[in-house]
C-alpha cells in the first residue's frame, strides 16, 4: 500500500469521526495556606539565589543568614497556626490533589526538621573559630567552591576574602525538600522530594575549607551511591505501579487489601501480581534504608560525616533521619499496612542488625566523627524498632525519638567544630585526651551529649529509648527489646570511654585549643544541652504532643 493511500485513509478516517468538543482543562486545586510551611522554605531559597546575584559581596553572608534564618522561624509559626487550626487532628486531611498529607506526623515532623535545621544553620553562620585569613572572618566552607584544591585561584579567593554564602540558598532548597519528604502521599512526589533534598546535600559535603580533598571525596561517594538508592527507588515505584495502576498511596493499599475490584484494562495482565507488589515493595524500602542509614545500606555514613564541613555533618545526620524516617512510618503504616507479615520479619532482621553493627563497629573508631557516624547507625536501628511496633505508639514513640535525637546531634557536631588545632579540626580522639582540665565547659557539655546518645537516665536519650523499646515490647517485638538493650550496653561502652579520655588522661603538651565560638555557636549548642535535659526530666508533654500527632490521614 503507498504512502499516498494511506494518508488518504487516514485523512477520511479523521474526517468521518466526529470532532468531541473541547471542554476546559480543569485547573488544579491547591491549598496553599496548607502548604504554607513548604512555599515560604521554597520561596526563601529562590531568594537566597537572587541575594547571591543582585547584592553585593561585603553584604551578602548577613543578608543570606537573616532571610535564613527569618524564613525557617516564619515556617514553623505557619506550623503551629495549621497544629493550632486543626489540621494534626480533626481537620487531617489530602492537600493538592492528592500529592501531600496535611495530617499529626506530618506536621509534628515538619516542625523537628525546622527547628533543628534552624539550630543546624547558626553553625554553618560561625566565623571566629578559624583564625582569620588576610584580615578576613572565615567560616567552614571553601572560599571558593569552584577552584581546585590547592590552585592559585583558590588562594587568590582566600586572599580576597572571598565566602561561600551560598551554602544558605543551598540548605534551603535541601530543608524543602525534607518537609516534602514525609508528607508525600504518592510516589512521584516521594521521589521528587528525595531528590530535592540529595542533590543540595551532594553539593554541600563537597565545601569544606580543610581538608577538601576529603570533603570532595566525601561527597563523591555520596553522590554515587545516594544515586544507586534513587534508582532502586525509582525501579520501585515502577513496579508498585505496575501493580496496582497507580502511584497514590491510597490506591496502592487498597489494592494491596483487596478492596479494589476495577481494573484498568491496560494493567489487567499486572495489577494484582504479588511478585512485582514484593519486589516493588522491597525496592522502595531499600531506598528509604539507605537515608535512614540502616545496615547494610549504611556503608556510605562513615565517610561522609567524616568528610562533610561538620556543621554540614550535623545538619544532615540531624535533619535527613527525621525526613526518611517519615517517608518510612508514612510508606508501612498507610501503604503497606495489608503486607504486615511480609515486611516485619525483614525488618526485624534489618534492626537487629544495624543496632548491633552500629555499636560493635563504633568501639573499633579512633576518629570522633567516625564514632558519632556509626553511633548513628545504632540510633537508626533502636528507631526501626519502634516502626517495627505496627501500633499508634509505635508511631508517637519514632517521632519523639527523632525530635530528642536531633538536637543532641546536632549539638555534638556543633562541640566537635570547637576543638582544633594547626590543621583545623582535632578529630582524632588521642587529641580529646585532658580535654576536660583544658576547658572543663566543653567537655562537659559534650559529656552530657554522650550520655544522652548512651541513653542513660534524665537525659532525653533515655526517654526515647524508653518510649521506642515500650512500644516494641506490647507490639510483640519483645526479643527486639533484648537486643536493643544488649547494642545499647555496648554503645555505651565507646561513649564512657570518650568521657573517660576527657576527664582522666593526662593532657598532652601540643595538644588542641578549644576556640571560643560567637553567639550562633553558643546558641546551637545551649539549645542542645537544653533540650537534652528537658525532655530528659520532663518527656511528658512531648510525649502526649507526639502522641496527639501519631496519627496518619488515610
Amino acid at each position: 500500500m503507498s504512502a499516498t493511500a494511506v494518508h488518504s485513509l487516514w485523512t477520511t478516517a479523521a474526517a468521518a469521526a466526529p470532532t468531541p468538543p473541547i471542554d476546559k482543562i480543569p485547573a488544579p486545586h491547591i491549598e496553599y495556606a496548607q502548604l504554607a510551611p513548604v512555599l515560604i522554605v521554597v520561596g526563601a531559597a529562590v531568594l537566597g539565589v537572587l541575594v547571591e546575584a543582585f547584592v553585593p559581596r561585603k553584604a551578602r553572608y548577613h543578608t543570606q543568614l537573616f532571610l535564613t534564618v527569618v524564613a525557617l522561624a516564619a515556617a514553623f509559626a505557619a506550623i503551629v497556626g495549621l497544629a493550632a487550626g486543626g489540621y494534626g487532628t480533626t481537620k487531617a486531611h489530602i492537600a493538592a490533589m492528592g500529592a501531600i498529607a496535611v495530617d499529626g506526623p506530618a506536621l509534628f515532623l515538619q516542625g523537628t526538621i525546622l527547628l533543628a535545621s534552624m539550630v543546624a544553620v547558626f553553625t554553618f553562620a560561625e566565623r571566629r573559630l578559624d583564625p582569620e585569613a588576610h584580615g578576613n572572618r572565615v567560616d567552614s566552607f571553601a572560599a571558593q567552591a569552584a577552584s581546585v584544591p590547592g590552585s592559585d585561584s583558590e588562594k587568590a579567593a582566600v586572599k580576597a576574602g572571598f565566602t561561600t554564602t551560598e551554602v544558605f540558598p543551598i540548605a534551603l532548597f535541601a530543608i524543602t525538600g525534607m518537609l516534602v519528604f514525609p508528607a508525600a502521599n504518592d510516589l512521584l512526589t516521594l521521589f521528587i522530594a528525595l531528590e530535592v533534598f540529595s542533590l543540595p546535600l551532594y553539593l554541600l559535603c563537597a565545601l569544606a575549607r580543610r581538608k577538601r580533598l576529603m570533603s570532595q571525596e566525601a561527597a563523591v561517594k555520596y553522590f554515587l551511591l545516594g544515586a544507586f538508592s534513587s534508582a532502586f527507588l525509582l525501579f520501585g515505584i515502577a513496579l508498585l505501579y505496575g501493580y496496582a495502576g497507580s502511584v497514590s498511596y491510597a490506591r496502592i493499599a487498597a489494592v494491596v487489601d483487596g478492596s479494589v475490584r476495577t481494573i484498568d484494562p491496560a494493567l489487567a495482565d499486572t495489577m494484582g501480581n504479588d511478585a512485582l507488589l514484593l519486589i516493588g515493595a522491597a525496592m522502595i524500602l531499600m531506598g528509604l534504608l539507605f537515608k535512614v542509614g540502616a545496615v547494610p545500606f549504611h556503608m556510605w555514613t562513615p565517610d561522609v560525616y567524616q568528610g562533610a564541613p561538620t556543621p554540614i555533618t550535623g545538619f544532615m545526620a540531624a535533619a535527613t533521619k527525621v525526613a526518611a524516617f517519615g517517608a518510612l512510618l508514612r510508606l508501612l503504616y498507610v501503604v503497606l499496612p495489608g503486607l504486615r507479615w511480609d515486611w516485619r520479619p525483614v525488618m526485624w532482621a534489618i534492626a537487629i542488625v544495624t543496632m548491633l553493627g552500629g555499636a560493635i563497629v563504633a568501639i573499633t573508631q579512633t576518629d570522633i566523627k567516625r564514632l558519632l557516624a556509626y553511633s548513628s547507625i545504632a540510633h537508626a536501628g533502636f528507631i526501626l524498632a519502634g516502626v517495627i511496633a505496627t501500633t499508634p505508639d509505635g508511631i508517637s514513640s519514632v517521632l519523639f525519638y527523632l525530635a530528642a535525637y536531633s538536637f543532641v546531634t546536632i549539638g555534638a557536631f556543633a562541640v566537635v567544630t570547637l576543638v582544633r588545632d594547626a590543621g583545623g579540626e582535632a578529630t582524632h580522639l588521642s587529641k580529646w585526651a585532658g580535654l576536660g582540665r583544658r576547658s572543663p565547659l566543653v567537655a562537659a557539655v559534650f559529656a552530657v551529649f554522650l550520655l544522652a546518645f548512651a541513653g542513660i537516665p534524665l537525659t532525653s536519650g533515655f526517654s526515647g529509648k524508653f518510649a521506642v523499646f515500650k512500644a516494641a515490647a506490647e507490639g510483640g517485638a519483645g526479643a527486639l527489646v533484648v537486643v536493643g538493650v544488649i547494642s545499647s550496653a555496648i554503645a555505651a561502652f565507646f561513649y564512657i570511654r570518650v568521657i573517660v579520655l576527657m576527664f582522666f588522661s593526662e593532657p598532652k603538651a601540643d595538644g588542641p585549643t578549644v576556640a571560643v565560638p560567637s553567639v550562633l555557636t553558643t546558641t546551637a549548642i545551649a539549645v542542645g544541652v537544653a533540650v537534652t535535659v528537658v525532655l530528659g526530666v520532663a518527656p511528658q508533654y512531648f510525649l502526649d504532643l507526639a502522641n496527639q500527632a501519631g496519627v496518619f490521614v488515610r
